[in-house]
């Protein structure tokens, strides 16, 4: 079951790492699942051999794929404000793809709450640092500042 937490607690952790998920696998599967979903095919992706010849040394995960791996790493890693309905994801306010993410390798996320604010009764956004680390490498996959909105 998911922890919650007052949202004066939550309020409090303003500037402080929230949570950190466990290490989420990115292997070939799940790369090909999102080239098919999205119709990213391009080679360096999806075809070991010729992305071998690259400076890589083979296939890396799209940036939008480790991007969309937030939604999972954030509910594994972050509380829930308690009495939330529903939150939603309201965007990025920035975003940088830093290092590859090698096809097997596995990815964290690192949560720091920026800001919280009431936007309307009700409804809070709030700002998160997010920072994907890969296993084994110094040099982290991306970062972002992500918004979202969470209605009590």
């Amino acid at each position: 079951m998911k922890q919650t937490i007052s949202l004066s607690a939550y309020q409090a952790l303003t500037g402080q790492e929230v949570g950190a998920s466990d290490w989420v696998p990115v292997d070939q599967g799940r790369i090909n699942l999102f080239a098919d979903a999205t119709g990213d095919h391009q080679f360096i992706h999806v075809d070991p051999e010729r992305a071998a010849a690259t400076p890589f040394g083979g296939t890396i995960a799209h940036g939008f794929l480790t991007l969309s791996l937030l939604s999972e790493m954030a509910d594994a890693a972050l509380p829930a404000i308690d009495g939330t309905k529903m939150a939603v994801n309201y965007g990025l306010n920035s975003l940088r793809f830093l290092a590859p993410v090698r096809s097997g390798k596995r990815i964290r996320g690192r949560f720091v709450l920026a800001d919280i604010r009431e936007r309307s009764a009700g409804a809070f956004q709030t700002t998160m640092e997010v920072t994907v680390e890969i296993e084994g490498e110094s040099k982290p996959a991306l970062v972002a500042e992500w918004v979202t909105l969470a209605y009590l």
